[in-house]
Order: structure tokens, then C-alpha cells, then sequence
């Protein structure tokens, strides 16, 4: 069964808080809504049984913020919020360019964007997309990868709590399943309604992906293609693709590049 999700009304409901201390809380880490197209967050039973434990530590216990958030990550519960969160990659945006000596301009220009936008992804105040991720990589000549810091090399087990993750854009999830030197680079995406990669993008090499779990649409070459649970797909990755989910629940997919230069 499909993971339910629960817009941040029903939550504050549920949980016995106000919206706004709910989202005050998103930046210590103690929830991680997925975002839809239209900005709308979307909350898991997990954020929920998360929340309940934070309200708890503080009306009962009498903890401050900085407090749970500490307790909670002791109890393996809270993941320091630079990983998957938008603020490694802002930082790391910003010295890539830095190290270059460019301006602003100068990297919105080649890449399609505008400066605003790119200034409000080196100061993490908004999240971009795979494609416009994908193109400020090939720009600098590095890959999405780089933003995992996955440079070590992976155990042959990988357990889900010791995955890499990555935010991409609004409402998309990549785990990253192995890492270091491989030829295989394989993913587990998580895609929220209504949330896909924006604009068509390519890079070197060959895509495998399974559906798991909800819809997949995907388009290359301009034809579209709807996937649906234990349906297959693969394609070279040097076509033009984009994909989204365009049902109402999560979906999830196995992704897997070859070679590593996604």
C-alpha cells in the first residue's frame, strides 16, 4: 500500500501544534516535508511520529529546541540536517564558483537561468531541480555526485540508514545505494506528487529504472511514456529526458547509470 501523506493542517491537528512552529522546526531537521509543484508541503506518517516525540520531549520534559533535536539524533531519529539538505549544495555552488572567479551573472547567462534564482540557490533560499542541477554540473565540469560527498568507497552491505541522501529540487529524494569506484550507479528515488526533474536534460551513458511503487511518467525524445508499478524502462542517457510523478501518491523507483556521471 502506497505511503499516505497529510498536508501541514492535518498534521498540526494530529500533532497538537501550530502550523508555524511546525515549520520552524523543518530547519532544525525534525521534519522533512516533500514539496509539490505548488509549494504545498506533504507530510509522512513517520514526520508525524516524529513531531509527536519533539512535542512530547518539550511540554513534558521541558527541552528547548537545540535540546530535542541533540536527543533525538543520540536516538538515531534526526539526521544532521547537511545531509540531503539544500544548504550543502548552496555552499558548494558557491565555491565552485568562487574558485573560478564568476560572477553571478556570468554562470546564470551559461547556463539558462536567471540571476536571482541562482543566487537564491547559493543561499539554499530555494532548491533546483535535477535538470537545472544537472546543468550547473556539466557547466563546472563535475556531477550531482560530487554534492553526496561519496568519495570513499562503499561497504558491499549498505544498510537504509547508512545511505546518502540527496534533495533534489521539490519533492524529490535520491538515496544513493553504492558509491566510490563503480561502473554502476545505482539510486532509489522518491518522488512526491506532482514533483519530476523540470526541464529535459542529458549526460553520458545509459538508464535502467523499476518502478517500485506509485506512477512514473516519463518523456524522451519528445514521445511520453507512463510506467506503472513493476513496469521496466531503459534508454541512453545522451537523449533529452524529463520525468514526473503524476499520480496523488509517492513513487518510487530503482534508478540505476552507467557509467557514473549522473
Amino acid at each position: 500500500m502506497a505511503e499516505p501523506y497529510f498536508k501541514i493542517g492535518a498534521v498540526a491537528r494530529k500533532v497538537g501544534m501550530s502550523p508555524s512552529v511546525i515549520r520552524s522546526w523543518e530547519s532544525l531537521g525534525l521534519a522533512r516535508p516533500r514539496r509539490t509543484e505548488s509549494k504545498y508541503r506533504l507530510y509522512t506518517a513517520d514526520d508525524v511520529k516524529l513531531l509527536k516525540r519533539a512535542r512530547f520531549l518539550r511540554k513534558v520534559r521541558g527541552l528547548n529546541a537545540a535540546a530535542i533535536v541533540q536527543l533525538l539524533k543520540r536516538e538515531g531519529k534526526v539526521r544532521p540536517v547537511a545531509d540531503g539538505n539544500a544548504g550543502a549544495i548552496g555552499g558548494h555552488l558557491r565555491q565552485l564558483r568562487s574558485r573560478r572567479r564568476l560572477s553571478l551573472a556570468q554562470v546564470a547567462q551559461a547556463v539558462g537561468i536567471s540571476v536571482g534564482f541562482l543566487s537564491a540557490l547559493e543561499r539554499s533560499q530555494m532548491s533546483g531541480s535535477v535538470g537545472t542541477l544537472r546543468k550547473l554540473a556539466r557547466f563546472y565540469k563535475t556531477n550531482i555526485l560530487d554534492f553526496f560527498d561519496a568519495s570513499e568507497a562503499s561497504k558491499r552491505q549498505v544498510r537504509p540508514s547508512e545511505r546518502k541522501i540527496l534533495e533534489i529540487g521539490t519533492g524529490v529524494r535520491m538515496e544513493l545505494l553504492a558509491w566510490g569506484n563503480t561502473v554502476m550507479e545505482p539510486h532509489l528515488f522518491r518522488i512526491a506528487p506532482e514533483a519530476g526533474s523540470g526541464d529535459p536534460y542529458t549526460h553520458e551513458g545509459e538508464e535502467f529504472l523499476y518502478v517500485l511503487r506509485g506512477d512514473l511518467e516519463i518523456m524522451v525524445e519528445g514521445e511520453q511514456y507512463r510506467l506503472k508499478p513493476g513496469d521496466s524502462f531503459y534508454f541512453e542517457s545522451a537523449t533529452p529526458h524529463r520525468w514526473k510523478n503524476p499520480g496523488r501518491k509517492e513513487t518510487l523507483v530503482l534508478w540505476i547509470n552507467t557509467p557514473p556521471t549522473f
